[in-house]
Order: C-alpha cells, then structure tokens, then sequence
C-alpha cells in the first residue's frame, strides 16, 4: 500500500527547489518570439538533458530522499518525459528506478529511459490503470513512488522554471501559458509566480484540469475521449492537491486540437530553430491561435523536445 505524505507543495519548496537546481543545471533560454503581432516570450525546456521540464521535478523529489528510502529505490508513472527525468535523477543518485510506461509510449520516450538505467513496464493504455500498477510493484517489491503530477516535492520542482522566468525577465511576468496533463507545472508555476495569470492548455477531449476547476471537483475522461497526438498530456484525471493548488489560480478552458498543435510545432521549427513534440507544443498552439490574450510580459513554455523522429518529419512537411 503506498503511504500518502503530509508535505504540502509550497513557495518556499519551489524557492528551495530552485536553489538545488541550480547548483546542478544551467537555465534554459528565455527566447523573445512576436505572436500575431505581439512580443512576447518562449522559455525552452525542450533543451533541459533529457529534453523536457520534467528533470526538475524528478531531481528535487529524490535528491530530498532520505538514505533509507534511495536504498529501496523509486517506481514512477510516466507516458515518456517524467520517465527520464526520474531516471535521470536515479543514474546520477544511485538509486534503482522502476517506471510504469504505456505500451503505446513513442519508441524514443521508451529507448531514452532504458539508456538511462531505468526497468521499464509496460501498461495498456487505454484499459489498465497505471496508478494501481504502480502501487502493486510497490505492494510487492517497496520503493517509493514519484507521481508525474500529484507529488508535493515534483509540482516544487516544476516550479522552479517560475524562478528561473522571474529571474531572467527582471521581474514576475505577466501570464504563463503552460501545457498541462495532470497539473504539476502549472501547479508548480502559480506557486512561483503569485502575480501571473496561469493559463493551463490541454488538448481537446483531455482538458480533465480545466473541467476539475470549472466544476471545482476531480473530473475523469470518458471512456470514449478522443485520440491525441499530445502523449505526454492524456492523465485520465488531475489529483486533489492540484486542484487545491490550481483553484482560484489557474484559467480554465484553453484547449488545442491535433492540427493547432501541429501548426505550432512548425512555427518553432520554422522562427526559433527548435524541436518541439506534441505535448511541449500546446501552450504555443493556444498562442498561436489567439486562444490567450498576449502582451510583452507573458511567457510560454516549451515543455518538451523529445519528438518521434518520423512523425516530426511528417508534421514539418505538412
């Protein structure tokens, strides 16, 4: 059985986060961007060592591990960027990393986590629950498990990127437009930046977050919800400590669909030189499509970098 913590997310452990951070990884670059006529900008965690924001939250949940828990290791639930990121984490801490993964996860999430250290196994997704696979391999093997999105030290993490933004504009910005599947970075962002609107962007059919803070209650996707090319943000529900962290911080409704989200992967590929998957392109999507009002103070973010190279291809010519 996996035993809930008593730790809540908080701007103190994202400031805290923020400092561990930076002792072990250089800031990603802020890029300046004009969207439909507006300057604006882009903040590329695509470039993070394992191509995706997620390395924060990984590093602050387990360099905060006590000796006793790094020796029973970690097990994970991640379609491919959280993956990595713990197991990142794991190779440069020592300690043993179990990720549950969908079987339909894009061969290059799965390849860069095995070449990481990490045991994988599998799940269907749709059909299994990967949160009970999870808490069976810890009923049978221990470990401690390190949620994608509903874990206090990740969702500090995450908000590291916050700080990092703060630091780089000289002062809060305005709005963040954050690609959301559980709600951990914008979670973790509300924490770091009080003052900035947080715009929480999920693809069409999977905006489970933005239901859960319309109707103030946990939300879970229909059995027949659509099919995305957004892997990295399909969670069947958010958790109640984001949801008790987005309330009242987070705008709900912004949602982008396969062919917004392909149009703004060509942009970055086209205006900022990058590489950008599905998943790491919906807070550009919205942008691009007028979905979020913009001005010289709002920053976007580029989640993720870690593309199927075929499809990338497929999607960059048109």
């Amino acid at each position: 059985m996996i035993q809930e913590t008593t730790k809540k997310a908080t701007r103190d452990g994202v400031l805290e986060a923020a400092r561990k951070i930076t002792e072990i990884l250089p800031p990603t670059p802020l890029l300046q961007a004009e969207i439909n006529g507006t300057q604006c900008w882009v903040k590329a965690e695509n470039l993070q060592p394992v191509g995706a924001f997620k390395i924060r939250g990984g590093w602050h949940r387990l360099s905060a591990m006590t000796n006793e828990e790094r020796e029973g290791g970690v097990v994970a639930v991640s379609s491919g960027n959280h993956a990595q990121g713990v197991a990142w984490a794991a190779r440069k801490l020592g300690i043993k990393a179990t990720i549950v993964m969908p079987r339909d996860a894009p061969q290059v999430k799965l390849d860069n986590t095995r070449a990481l250290g990490a045991e994988i196994v599998l799940y269907e997704r749709p059909g299994e629950d990967r949160d009970e696979v999870a808490a069976k391999l810890i009923a049978e093997h221990g470990g401690t498990l390190v949620h994608a999105f509903g874990d206090p030290w990740v969702i500090e993490g995450q908000g590291s990127a916050g700080i990092e933004i703060t630091e780089q504009l000289g002062g809060e910005p305005s709005a963040i437009l954050a690609c959301c599947g559980g709600g951990g970075l914008a979670a973790g962002l509300g924490l770091a930046n009080p003052s900035a609107k947080i715009y929480a962007v999920e693809p069409v059919g999977w905006d489970m977050v933005g239901q859960a803070i319309a109707s103030g209650e946990l939300v879970t996707a229909a059995a027949d919800a659509p099919k995305t090319i957004c892997d990295a943000l399909q969670p069947t529900a958010t958790k109640q400590m984001n949801l008790d962290l987005l309330s009242g911080r987070a705008e709900a409704g912004v949602t982008v669909s396969d062919d917004e989200v392909r149009s703004a992967q060509r942009w970055a590929f086209a205006n900022l030189r990058l590489v950008v998957e599905p998943g790491g392109a919906a807070a550009l999507a919205a942008a691009l499509a007028g979905k979020v009002p913009l001005d010289y103070r709002t920053v976007i973010m580029l989640t993720g970098g870690n593309a199927d190279p075929q499809d990338f291809a497929k999607t960059i010519a048109g």
